[in-house]
C-alpha cells in the first residue's frame, strides 16, 4: 500500500500531455481542451513528436525537451510507446502519470512480459505512480484539474467518486452535473496496474475536502492492502460501495458444500461489512446513502417511527421497511396518550402515525415533538404529501427547528413536485436528508441501519477469546505430511476427525478399516448402533453414491451394508478406488440441530468461514453467513445472528435452548485453523450437531492445497502475531509482553481509569477523566499490518492479568515513518519497564523495515525525554508548541 507521490497525481503543480493533438475527437485533443477549460492554473506542456504548435500554443517534441519535470503526465499515445515514455518521465523527475491508453495487457508478438509489466518496471526505479492504464483520467475540482477525456467537467463538492468503469464514469459525471452533485475527486482507476482502491482509500481517508467516499467496483485485488486501507478509511468517514456482479451466471462448481455456498459475492459482502463500509445495490442508492450518512445524527438504535399525513404513503414506507428487514418502533402507552392529546380522534393509533390529510402546521409540530421525546423511538421518518390546507414550505419551516435540536436521526420525504420544492430545499439547506418517495426514504434508513451495525463492529470491545486454548498443531501437521506422502488431496475420514480433535472440536468415535470383516469387528468394538461410510479419494459426497448407512444395529447389517456399498460404487462410479470404510458411533442426540461450519478459499480474499443449516440438503438452504478470519467471540456471535439460526437455537415448543457458547467456541477454533494451517483449502463439518449439551461433529471433509516455499499469508486480515509474545522480568516480577488484542479493550479501559490525572495529561496532552468507548475500541482493535501496540501484563494473585504498560506505533502506508506513544502505570514507573517496552517496539519496527520513528511529548515531561535519549532518540525543543520532538532513524 502506498500514498507516495499521490499528491502529484491529484494536486499537481504542472501537467504535460503526451500525445496532445489538434486532431478533432482525438484523446490528446480532448485532454488538452479539458485541462484548459477546467482552468488548470499551473504550467501546461503539450508534447507532440511531429508538431511544434498544438492548440495555438508551443508544443515539445519529447519528454527530454520539456523545460522542467512535470508533476503529472497524461499519456494518450499508442500502447507500444508507453513503457519508454514512463522511463523517460522517470528520468526527467516526474512523480505521477495517468495512462489513458488501453491494450497494455497483451504480451508482445515476440514474447516476453506484457506492455503493462514493462511499464511498471520502467516506473519502479523512480517511484513514479501510475493511474490506469485504460482509464478516462482524474478530475479534482478544488484544484481546477480535469486530466481526463470525460465529456465535461465536475462540479466542486465533498464527495469522492472512484470507479473501475470508464463508461460508467462518463455517464455518472453527466448525471451528477444535471443533478447538481459535486465532487472533491472523480477518479477512474481503469486496469489499476499501480494505483488501486487501497491506495486511493488511504489518500482520501485523510483528505480534508472529502466528506464521503463512493466506489463502483467490479473486482478487487491485493486483499490485505485493500482491507487495511478500507478499515482505516471507514473509521474516518463513510465509505459506500456498489459492487457489480451480484448475480452469478451459473452455479459455482466446488468440491465441498462450503466452497459452493461461500460464493465470491458473499465473500465481498463479508469483506465490506468487516471493514465498516456500506454496500448498496444501485448508483442511485450510492448517492442516497452519501446524503443520509453525511448528515446522520449519533446512532441510537433501529426502531423507526413513521409520521405522515397520508395513510397510503405511510403503508408504502412501512412495507418497504419491513420487507427490507427493518423494525417499526412499538409505541408505548405514554407515547400513545401524548399523541391522543394533540391529534384528532381519527388518527391511526399506531405506527405509522397518520395525522390525517387536513393537518395544520401545529399538528405536525406537536406530533413530531412527542415522537422525538419518546424513549422507544430511535429515529423518525417525516412524510408529507401536498394538500390545499397548508403550504409544504410552512410545515418545513415550523418543524426544522425541532429536527435541528433533536439528537435523533430524522429523515424527510416530501411527495410531489413543485408544491414541495421549497420544503425540500429548506431541508437540504438545513442538512437534513430528504427523499421524494416512501420506498426511497425507507431504503435510505435501512442503509443507515446496516452502516451503523458495521461501524459498531469496528468499535466493539469483545469478550475474552478462548483463553488458554492451545491446538495440537503437531498433530495437524503430521496429518498433512501423511496426506502429502500418500499423494492425496483430501484427508480421509479418520484424518479429518483427527484434525478436529487436534483443535478441540468434539467428534464421534471413528475407526477406519480396510475391508468388510474389519468393519464388522470395529462396529463390535465401538458398540451398536453404528454408521458406515465408504472411503475413496474419488468420492467426496458419499451419500450421492449410496456410500452412507446409518443406525446399523448388528454385525449382519454392517456386513450387508458394506457389500451393498461396494456394489453401488462399482456401478455408479467404476473408476473410484475404494480404500475401505469408516465405522462411527451413532450420535444419539435426538432433537439436535444439524448445522454446517466450514472454511473455503476465495480467489481474492483467501480463507473465509461459513455457518448455516446443515444436512444433506445444505445447498438448498438460503440462510448462511460468511465471515473473514480471524474471528473473536463478538464476530462469531454476529455470524450466528446473520445466519438466522438464533430463533432455532433459542428453543421453541418445549425444545430446550441450544448451548450457543459451544457454537461460538467452535467458530473460534475453526477460525484458528484458517489462521494456522496454510495448507487447508476447504473444510466441511456437516452435520455439526448442536443442542443443550453442546456441539458434536458427525462428519467432516478436508481438502488440502499445495503451499509454495516462502508463500505469504493468504488471510485478508493479518491475524494476531503470536510469535511476538515474550516474557520479561521487571523488578523481580514476570510480565507477559504481547501485541494487543481486541479483547484487551476492557483491560485498557481499566488501565486508563486507574491512571493519575497528571499521567493522563502527559499521555494525551490534555486533562481527561476517561477515554471514550470508540477510542478504546480503536486502540485495542488494531490493524497489525500497519500498526503495533505491545502491552505488558502482570498476573495478580487472583490469576487475572492487568496492564502494567503499553507502547504503540502507527506506520504510514509507505512504512517510511512510524509515530509512537508510550505509557506505564504509575506503580510500575521507575523500574525499567518503559525502556524494555520501547526497545521491543524499536526492534519490531526495524525488522519490518520502517525508516524512522517519531514522537512528541510535553516540554515538562522530562522522564519521557530521558527515556527517549536512552533508546537513541534525538530530542529537540519546539518552543512555539511547548513540546519536545523525538526522532530516531532506523535505516
Amino acid at each position: 500500500m502506498s500514498v507516495r507521490n499521490l499528491e502529484a497525481l491529484f494536486q499537481p503543480a504542472s501537467v504535460a500531455v503526451i500525445g496532445a493533438s489538434d486532431r478533432k475527437g482525438s484523446v490528446g485533443s480532448l485532454v488538452l481542451r479539458n485541462l484548459k477549460l477546467g482552468g488548470f492554473k499551473g504550467p501546461l506542456w503539450p508534447v507532440n513528436i511531429r508538431h511544434a504548435i498544438v492548440d495555438g500554443g508551443p508544443a515539445w517534441t519529447d519528454v527530454a525537451s520539456l523545460p522542467q519535470a512535470p508533476d503529472l503526465a497524461v499519456i494518450c499515445t499508442p500502447p507500444g510507446t508507453v513503457p519508454e515514455l514512463i522511463a523517460a518521465l522517470g528520468r526527467k523527475g516526474t512523480h505521477a502519470a495517468i495512462v489513458l491508453t488501453a491494450g497494455l495487457k497483451q504480451p508482445p508478438p515476440q514474447g516476453g512480459p506484457s506492455l503493462e509489466q514493462a511499464m511498471l518496471e520502467a516506473a519502479r526505479p523512480h517511484l513514479l505512480r501510475i493511474l490506469g492504464p485504460n482509464c478516462i483520467g482524474a478530475l479534482v475540482p478544488s484544484v481546477s484539474l480535469n486530466a481526463s477525456f470525460a465529456p465535461g467537467n465536475a462540479k466542486a463538492g465533498r464527495l469522492a467518486f472512484v470507479t473501475q468503469s470508464g463508461a460508467l464514469a462518463t455517464a455518472m459525471l453527466d448525471w451528477a452535473n444535471s443533478s447538481n452533485i459535486g465532487f472533491s475527486h472523480f477518479i477512474s482507476l481503469g486496469d489499476s496496474a499501480d494505483v488501486d482502491f487501497g491506495d486511493v482509500l488511504d489518500y482520501l481517508a485523510s483528505d480534508a475536502q472529502t466528506r464521503a467516499i463512493l466506489m463502483y467496483a467490479e473486482s478487487f485485488k491485493s486483499a490485505r492492502k485493500f482491507m487495511s486501507a478500507a478499515r482505516a478509511a471507514a473509521r474516518n468517514k463513510p465509505v459506500i460501495v456498489v459492487k457489480a456482479g451480484r448475480a452469478p451466471d451459473g452455479a459455482r462448481v466446488a468440491a465441498s458444500h462450503t466452497g459452493a455456498l461461500a460464493g465470491s459475492d458473499a465473500v465481498v459482502d463479508a469483506a465490506i461489512r468487516r471493514a465498516g463500509m456500506l454496500r448498496v445495490d444501485t448508483l442511485e442508492s450510492l448517492f442516497d446513502a452519501a446524503e443520509t450518512l453525511s448528515h446522520a445524527r449519533p446512532w441510537r438504535g433501529d426502531r423507526l417511527a413513521i409520521l405522515t399525513n397520508g395513510g397510503g404513503a405511510g403503508v408504502l414506507a412501512a412495507d418497504a421497511l419491513q420487507l427490507g428487514g427493518g423494525r417499526l418502533a412499538r409505541l408505548s402507552e405514554q407515547t400513545m396518550g401524548a399523541l391522543d392529546q394533540c391529534l384528532p380522534a381519527t388518527w391511526s393509533h399506531g405506527n405509522q402515525i397518520d395525522i390525517i390529510g387536513d393537518a395544520p402546521v401545529d399538528r405536525y409540530r406537536d406530533a413530531l415533538r412527542v415522537l422525538l421525546a419518546a424513549p422507544e423511538v430511535d429515529a423518525v421518518l417525516f412524510m408529507h404529501a401536498p394538500t390545499a390546507i397548508v403550504p409544504a414550505a410552512e410545515i418545513a419551516s415550523a418543524c426544522l427547528t425541532l429536527i435541528g435540536e433533536s439528537n435523533r436521526p430524522v429523515l424527510t420525504c416530501w411527495l410531489g413536485g413543485g408544491a414541495v420544492a421549497a420544503a425540500r430545499a429548506a431541508c437540504t439547506g438545513a442538512g437534513i436528508a430528504c427523499y421524494n418517495t416512501p420506498e426511497r426514504a425507507a431504503a435510505a434508513w435501512l442503509q443507515l441501519v446496516d452502516y451503523a451495525r458495521n461501524q459498531e463492529a469496528l468499535q466493539q470491545l469483545p469478550a475474552a477469546a478462548l483463553e488458554g486454548f492451545l491446538p495440537d498443531t503437531l498433530m495437524a501437521g503430521s496429518l498433512h505430511e501423511q496426506a502429502l506422502q500418500d499423494g492425496r488431496a483430501w484427508l480421509d475420514g479418520a484424518g479429518a476427525q483427527a484434525l478436529l480433535r487436534a483443535y478441540g472440536i468434539p467428534v464421534v468415535e471413528t475407526v477406519q478399516v480396510g475391508d468388510v470383516e474389519q468393519a464388522v469387528a470395529a462396529a463390535a468394538q465401538i458398540g451398536y448402533p453404528v454408521a458406515l461410510k465408504i472411503v475413496s479419494p474419488q468420492i467426496i459426497h458419499k451419500s450421492d453414491v449410496g456410500g452412507v448407512a446409518l443406525a446399523l444395529a448388528s454385525a449382519e447389517e454392517v456386513r450387508a451394508a458394506a457389500v451393498k456399498m461396494r456394489e453401488q460404487v462399482a456401478h455408479l462410479l467404476p473408476q473410484a478406488v475404494v480404500l475401505g470404510f469408516t465405522v462411527q458411533a451413532m450420535a444419539e442426540r435426538p432433537g439436535a440441530h444439524e448445522l454446517i461450519v466450514g472454511i473455503a478459499t476465495d480467489a481474492v480474499f483467501g480463507p473465509v468461514i461459513l455457518l448455516g443449516e446443515g444436512g444433506t440438503a445444505v445447498e438448498l438452504r438460503k440462510d448462511h453467513a460468511v465471515a473473514l478470519p480471524p474471528l473473536n467471540a463478538s464476530l462469531a456471535g454476529e455470524m450466528i445472528t446473520r445466519s438466522r439460526l438464533e430463533p432455532l437455537l433459542a428453543g421453541y415448543r418445549g425444545r430446550p435452548a441450544a448451548d450457543q457458547k459451544s457454537l461460538v467456541d467452535t467458530l473460534l477454533k475453526v477460525s484458528q485453523m484458517a489462521c494456522d494451517l496454510p495448507w487447508l483449502a476447504e473444510l466441511d463439518i456437516n452435520p455439526l450437531l448442536v443442542d443443550e449439551r453442546g456441539v458434536l461433529a458427525v462428519d467432516a471433509r478436508v481438502r488440502l492445497r499445495p503451499v509454495a516455499p516462502g508463500e505469504g499469508s493468504r488471510l485478508a486480515i493479518r491475524p494476531y502475531p503470536s510469535a511476538l509474545e515474550e516474557h520479561i522480568e521487571v523488578a523481580g516480577h514476570d510480565l507477559l509482553v504481547r501485541p494487543i488484542r481486541p479483547e484487551d479493550g476492557w483491560r485498557l479501559m481499566d488501565f486508563y481509569a486507574k491512571t493519575s490525572p497528571a499521567d493522563m495529561r502527559l499521555r494525551f496532552f490534555m486533562a481527561r477523566r476517561e477515554v471514550p468507548h470508540s477510542e478504546l475500541a480503536r486502540y485495542s482493535q488494531i490493524d497489525y499490518d500497519r500498526e503495533m501496540t505491545f502491552v505488558a501484563l502482570a498476573t495478580m494473585d487472583s490469576g487475572d492479568r492487568i496492564m502494567a504498560g503499553e507502547v504503540r506505533a502507527v506506520c504510514d502506508p509507505d512504512n517510511v515513518r512510524a509515530e509512537f506513544a508510550i505509557q506505564v502505570a504509575s506503580h510500575w514507573q521507575g523500574k525499567g519497564l518503559g525502556r524494555q517496552l520501547l526497545d521491543k517496539l524499536i526492534r519490531y519496527l526495524r525488522e519490518r523495515g520502517t525508516a524512522e520513528v517519531v514522537g512528541q511529548c510535553l516540554a515538562e515531561n522530562l522522564g519521557m525525554a530521558a527515556l527517549a535519549r536512552q533508546c537513541g532518540f534525538e530530542v529537540s525543543i519546539e518552543p512555539s508548541r511547548d513540546t519536545m520532538a523525538l526522532h530516531l532513524r532506523l535505516r
